[in-house]
């Protein structure tokens, strides 16, 4: 099972648009699902993202200062919404959209 914890207007996704509490949404990968499919999947719009997290690392970022403020990267080019990886169970995804850049500003 995969966690995808929902911050600000994402927490729609999960049901939940209470700002109390977590809005997550557990769902069993597919064999070889990247996480960027498997959000899709979810019918989570990648427009809508700006910050990716996977397990506590930054693995996609719309924001050209995230990097300088030493946040654990998962891969080198964080930028690159092209490139992506394979998710497996046991994993975590943090998703902030838009409205959420001063999380790394």
């Amino acid at each position: 099972m995969i966690e995808i914890h929902l911050y600000g207007k994402l927490r729609r996704f999960a049901g939940d648009s209470s700002l109390i509490g977590d809005s997550v949404l557990c769902l069993e990968p597919l064999p070889g699902e990247t996480s960027l499919a498997l959000l899709q999947r979810a019918g989570i719009p990648l427009e809508e993202l700006q910050h990716v997290f996977l397990n506590g690392t930054l693995l996609m970022t719309r924001n050209r200062m995230a990097p300088w403020l030493c946040y654990p990267q998962a891969r080198p080019d964080v930028w690159r919404w092209d490139e992506d990886v394979e998710v497996k169970s046991g994993d975590r995804l943090g998703l902030f959209g838009e409205d959420m850049p001063s999380l790394v500003v």
